[in-house]
């Protein structure tokens, strides 16, 4: 693990070293995100089964949520299962070409993420507020083109992040203190100077994440108006739940993405381990929470995947 004393435009590896501090419990942390990764991948993929077999839900709420399954499933598997390597078998070298290729997989599908996240807080709008209308403004192609502008977006704003790494030269140590290869922790690396670097990637990450964010807040503002006008108390409630759930799982992703945001700005006095830690909530816990709220939560799902169980059974 020697410093680099000259240098190298590519390097042929990096080392990721974990998580600062707490390496003697890489082992134990490995557990919970070994277990979230598997409902993580078990949920999505059921998700995608049973809207692709079940006709009936081929509707607006459900073509996002598949979108959304398989945003997860590329960001989790991009990361989880080298952390896992990384925490259980010492596994510390990553290829350069490798590293820049799990950096562009991180950032630009958690900008898919917050995407979809949009996506869906429009549907529920819609739905809520203008439900005879709902089947009319989401018509299939309007949601293919809602997808696409999402997917365009996330690959074409950090497109340039693995391009503009691979350009500098690298003359300080090889040594990532992270658990995976993140943009910041990358860069840092570097023996030029980076501050335009590092200007484009938060000011991206920052106009992305503030946008979808003000966009969604927005829309849940005007279905809650909509809610509170229901007539029937029960169906207020019904209504709340459901939106209550997404909401959580969308302050769950918003707050550690933002948090992670901010340490890089602001947090200098951040304790690294609690920085990278919950650099990695964001990664896991949204994958992991999603099929759970999104799924089990929603009737028609839940329902399909029961009854496909007591047949398998009987």
């Amino acid at each position: 693990m020697e410093p680099a004393n000259k240098s190298e435009i590519s390097p042929n590896s990096f080392l990721l070293m974990g998580i600062p501090g707490l390496e003697h419990l890489h082992i134990w942390i490995g557990i919970p995100f070994c277990s979230m990764y598997v409902v993580a991948v078990v949920g999505n993929v059921t998700i995608l089964a049973v809207v692709r077999a079940e006709q009936s839900l081929h509707e607006p709420m459900f073509l996002f949520l598949c979108m959304l399954s398989v945003t997860d499933l590329v960001l989790s598997t991009s990361t989880l299962p080298r952390m896992l390597c990384l925490f259980w078998l010492g596994a510390h070298h990553i290829a350069f070409e490798a590293c820049l290729a799990q950096m562009f997989f991180i950032h630009s599908f958690t900008a898919m993420e917050s995407g979809f996240f949009l996506a869906m807080a429009i549907d529920r709008y819609v739905a809520i507020c203008e439900p005879l209308r709902h089947a009319t403004i989401l018509t299939h192609s309007r949601i293919a083109k809602m997808g696409a502008a999402v997917l365009v977006r996330g690959v074409a704003f950090f497109s340039p992040h693995p391009i503009l790494l691979k350009q500098l030269p690298y003359c300080r140590t090889r040594i990532i203190a992270h658990t995976y290869c993140e943009f910041m922790a990358v860069v840092k690396l570097a023996c030029e100077d980076i501050g335009a670097t590092k200007r484009y990637s938060l000011s991206v990450a920052f106009m992305i994440g503030s946008c979808d964010c003000l966009f969604i807040a927005f829309s849940y503002a005007l279905i809650l108006r909509a809610v509170f006008r229901l007539p029937s108390r029960e169906a207020r409630l019904k209504a709340l739940g459901t939106c209550g759930s997404h909401v959580c799982v969308i302050l769950v992703f918003y707050s550690t993405a933002g948090f992670t945001f901010l340490t890089h700005r602001f947090g200098h006095n951040v304790a690294p381990q609690v920085h990278i830690f919950i650099a990695n909530m964001y990664l896991v816990v949204p994958p992991f929470l999603n099929p759970i709220v999104y799924g089990i939560k929603t009737k028609k799902i839940r329902e399909h995947v029961l009854s496909s169980l007591r047949v398998k059974l009987s």
